[in-house]
């Protein structure tokens, strides 16, 4: 773009008569820009991690209610972490539709039991579920422990149950779930990446 030399004062005139009345006190009013609330300003932030597959993208989860007011706190907007080292604020379409997933009302809340012979699930408390789960897991080790081989080598196997481990957790975690799940025998274990 050129600029002639007239255009040039010109333009530099009416920068300088501009910037001289505003100066003397002419200059328009200060304009009030309108203050809304957004909604996430008084929302409790959390960060999390998505379920859905090995690569642990980071979520940040915004909830509102008080429980000092009896407000039951709910998650009211999921979006990815722009701090985290995976997906750096980005989500999979799965990962964008995780708060449709956290309202479903077919989402399992509660552990539940089909015990054998019947046709239905019925509802148990978690420490049942607990208990359950180490009383079945203790019984098929004591029924299939093998301590040593045909030859008559220690070997301390559990051949009949193996552990599906997370891959979003922790490396302390990690170690860990290995640490516990290697020292009742299991040989297999694997992790949810290699899935």
């Amino acid at each position: 773009m050129k600029v002639t030399r007239r255009q040039f004062f010109r333009i530099s005139t009416a920068g300088l008569g501009g910037s001289s009345i505003a100066l003397m006190g002419f200059s328009p009013a200060e304009a009030l820009a309108e203050a809304r609330t957004f909604k996430l300003e008084r929302a409790t932030e959390t960060r999390n991690t998505c379920p859905y597959c090995s690569v642990a993208c980071g979520l940040l989860m915004y909830s509102s209610g008080d429980t000092s007011k009896n407000v039951r706190a709910g998650i009211m907007h999921i979006e990815g972490d722009p701090d985290h080292p995976v997906n750096r604020g980005s989500l999979c379409p799965k990962g964008a539709g995780l708060l449709d997933f956290v309202h479903s009302p077919n989402r399992l809340q509660y552990p539940e039991v089909r015990e054998p012979g019947a046709n239905a699930w019925k509802r148990i408390s978690w420490e049942e579920a607990f208990e359950r789960v180490a009383a079945l897991m203790k019984e098929d080790r004591d029924a299939n422990f093998i301590a040593r081989n045909a030859e008559g080598a220690t070997v301390n196997r559990w051949l009949s149950t193996g552990f599906l481990a997370a891959s979003a957790a922790s490396n302390e975690s990690g170690y860990i779930t290995h640490k516990v799940v290697r020292s009742t025998g299991m040989i297999a274990f694997d992790n949810q990446a290699r899935v």
